[in-house]
């Protein structure tokens, strides 16, 4: 009895004084050298500790995300206003997330870049992804969008093929702006959105700074089954801060991951931010009366038509503990909904709604969502068991735990029952691959472009015409004829814009003979000329050493 309340002692000492252990709870006496034979001799095999550490430090990151693998994130809450607009929530839908003003449902948040690898800088020209988990009373809500409220492509079979081209070259690793344009040049449907992410839109100062978006189109469904459709907007109450490419660039030189400080600090500070909620309602139907399909995420609903209806506020009030289980390891799917919701038939939804998850049980693994991040805050009853990193405490299953299947007379998991009438849409047509029928991808382009201060249409002709310079001849006549379409004065711009930068590339000085350096360009050059010519000048200013 004596010796076992000494130990009761001794644990309860180590825990006050934090004592380090191995992963098996053994306290580490030295954790500074491994052991040999002798004090300079070989290491013997039975280093366990050593092994254990440096064996997980050897798989300590998941793979990075292909996609939005640059990012930072936070936790806090929404907050329901119970009414869609001036009109009761439930008219349009009967998710529980919405009733009862003043509710609120935890949540947390991911903000990333897009093709950006994992410690990319923050101020990279890139979409901004803003991805929303709410731990709602019903199960997860997962709202998967970015900053810009359009997209690249309106159709999942070319998002491979689109990442790709956004992505370094694969033999050299080095980024250049005509894989962009080459495919986009191919690509007009994507006019639109490049109009955004060539303007000072596509830098966001910060992430307390810029707005969300769903930009899929989903559906809301109430409770006797009628649906409606639905798009998602975020509006940062601290209001919308976006850089132009020089400013930008000088953060850059100085703070690489200055959005991700930002947030942190603001959190840790008590200066939490906020979005409220928007939603735009269109009648689920082909809408003749628009010259673009409503399905199309290329495309903006006009607010003159589909308003803007606050239906409540999102606030981050808490930083992460720990990153990685946290924030790295969250996993996101745009078909996590829950009863009140359901999906459109936008092509882009339709592919994401595999892919996302799909994701994640490759990052992650099979049983990701079993992590307290991805795990809803209801109670999981599920046959879908074991599988690498299984964890489940065996008392929830209690009497069931013989039965993995189901129907079963002799216990196990039942269906719930069907309390309300489900959204059954109904189709009757062929099944083809074929493009939708009103692509007009020209049109809203022309109205953003029209519609930017004289500021954003100056530096979205400056940033376009410097990343063009350095691009092939045909891609650069491809791009001017999308942006002419689009508008006249638009496409003329970017035209002048581009001739200007190649009469100046071709006064440049030759300089030592660096290949490169006669003409500003290189066959493998970076995203624009600066990037060019620092290449050449770290060779050219550097200064020579000589060997220790």
């Amino acid at each position: 009895m004596e010796k076992n309340e000494n130990n009761k002692a001794q644990n309860k000492q180590d825990r006050h004084r934090k004592t380090l252990t191995t992963r098996q709870g053994r306290p580490v006496t030295d954790n500074q050298n491994i052991r040999t034979i002798g004090n300079r001799g070989p290491a013997t095999l039975e280093n366990y500790h050593f092994i254990e550490k440096i064996s997980h430090f050897n798989r300590e990151e998941v793979p990075e995300r292909i996609a939005h693998a640059r990012g930072t994130g936070a936790f806090g809450y929404f907050e329901t206003y119970g009414k869609v607009g001036n009109e009761p929530v439930e008219k349009y839908t009967r998710a529980k997330v919405f009733s009862g003003a003043g509710k609120k449902t935890p949540l947390m948040v991911r903000f990333s870049t897009v093709a950006g690898a994992k410690d990319s800088p923050e101020t990279e020209r890139d979409p901004r992804g803003f991805a929303v988990k709410m731990y709602t009373e019903d199960g997860n809500w997962d709202l998967v969008g970015n900053n810009l409220k359009i997209f690249f492509i309106r159709d999942a079979m070319k998002f491979p093929d689109m990442i790709h081209a956004f992505k370094p070259d694969p033999s050299s690793n080095v980024p250049h702006p005509q894989r962009m344009f080459d495919f986009v040049s191919r690509t007009p449907e994507a006019t639109h959105m490049i109009t955004f992410l060539f303007s000072p839109w596509g830098i966001p100062a910060t992430y307390r700074h810029m707005q969300g978006s769903g930009v899929n189109t989903y559906k809301w469904v109430n409770d006797k089954g009628e649906s409606v459709l639905v798009k998602y907007h975020w509006e940062p109450k601290e209001g919308i801060r976006n850089l132009t490419q020089e400013e930008a660039s000088k953060i850059q030189a100085k703070n690489v991951g200055h959005a991700t400080q930002d947030l942190y600090e603001a959190i840790d500070r008590g200066d939490y931010p906020e979005w409220e909620l928007f939603v735009q309602i269109m009648e689920d139907d082909y809408h003749s009366e628009l010259d673009f399909d409503p399905l199309d995420d290329t495309k903006l609903w006009p607010e003159d038509k589909f308003p803007w209806l606050p239906v409540g506020r999102l606030v981050l009030d808490q930083n992460p503990v720990d990153f990685h289980s946290e924030i790295e390891q969250a996993a996101f799917g745009t078909g996590v909904l829950v009863d009140g919701m359901d999906f459109s038939d936008d092509k882009m939804l339709q592919g994401r709604t595999f892919s996302y998850s799909d994701t994640q049980r490759y990052r992650v693994g099979s049983n990701y969502l079993q992590l307290p991040v991805n795990a809803p805050q209801t109670e999981v009853r599920t046959n879908q068991r074991r599988g690498q990193m299984d964890f489940r405490d065996p008392e929830q299953f209690e009497e069931d735990k013989h039965i993995n299947y189901e129907p079963s007379m002799l216990g196990g998991y039942k269906e719930a029952d069907e309390q309300l009438p489900p959204h059954r849409p109904t189709f009757n047509a062929a099944a083809m691959s074929a493009p939708i029928d009103r692509p007009n991808n020209y049109g809203q382009a022309g109205h953003t472009y029209r519609s930017f201060e004289d500021w954003e249409r100056e530096e979205l002709i400056k940033n376009l015409s410097e990343a063009l310079a350095v691009c092939d001849e045909k891609v650069q006549n491809a791009m001017i004829e999308h942006f002419t379409q689009a508008d006249e004065d638009y496409g003329r711009r970017v035209k002048k814009g581009i001739e200007a930068k190649m009469k100046e590339l071709e006064g440049m000085e030759t300089g030592n003979n660096i290949p490169g350096r006669e003409s500003g360009q290189s066959k493998y050059g970076q995203s624009s000329l600066a990037a060019n010519e620092a290449t050449i000048d770290a060779v050219e200013k550097s200064r020579e050493s000589d060997p220790y």
